[in-house]
């Protein structure tokens, strides 16, 4: 939902800008493709580089426990029972599921129970990117299409309006999914996508003028 907002409002934003400066159709259209394809390898981009990251620490912490359970299993293992008497487990019962543990998958009991990594939240880079990438192109291609479908005298109205129901959809839905009212999700972004369309709009009228 992320992506395809950003996807919505810097496209949209871009589309606005460069009309208001007075820009011809084709050059709109351009403009707006190549916003598309800039902003997503840029979200790919940023994402790949944030979660590889991630996965080089996690990496990291892996190596380090793999080592000190190497080095000093016993004390690993008492660590590891000590966790579990601090989540509510009797001594006695937090040394026999930390033991069982221990022959069965010592490394992902550290990583799932010390570390808090597991195979669900392990991190994915490529993954991540080209959902990443995916979702703004999503989000970007509406205000596009609303651009190749409406009259040229119609479309900077078209575009705004547009824009506000998409963003305001997705808001919605993206509140209901966390529990939250709708209404108050799609208010919200709607109004974000307000503000950042009308700056947008509005440089795009100065420089426009000025020119």
């Amino acid at each position: 939902m992320l992506g395809a907002n950003d996807g919505i409002v810097s496209t949209a934003s871009l589309v606005l800008g460069v009309a208001a400066a007075g820009a011809e159709y084709r050059t709109i259209l351009m403009t707006s493709v190549s916003g598309l394809i800039a902003g997503a390898m840029s979200m790919a981009a940023g994402e790949f580089v944030s979660v590889h990251s991630q996965q080089d620490t996690e990496d990291a912490d892996l190596a380090r426990e793999r080592e000190e359970l190497r080095r000093d299993p016993l004390g690993e293992q008492r660590e590891l029972a000590g966790i579990y008497v601090g989540r509510g487990l009797d001594p006695w019962l937090a040394d026999q599921v930390a033991a069982k543990l221990m022959i069965h998958d010592a490394l992902g009991a550290h990583a799932r129970d010390e570390l808090g990594l597991s195979g669900m939240s392990a991190a994915r880079p490529t993954q991540a990117a080209l959902a990443s990438a995916g979702s703004f192109a999503v989000g970007a291609v509406l205000p596009i299409a609303v651009l190749v479908m409406v009259p040229d005298a119609q479309l900077i109205v078209s575009v705004c309006l547009a824009s506000l129901v998409f963003l305001a959809g997705l808001g919605a839905i993206s509140a209901h999914v966390g529990g939250a009212p709708a209404w108050m999700g799609a208010a919200r972004v709607a109004f974000w996508g307000v503000v950042a369309m009308a700056v947008t709009a509005g440089a795009g009228a100065l420089f426009g003028a000025v020119a």
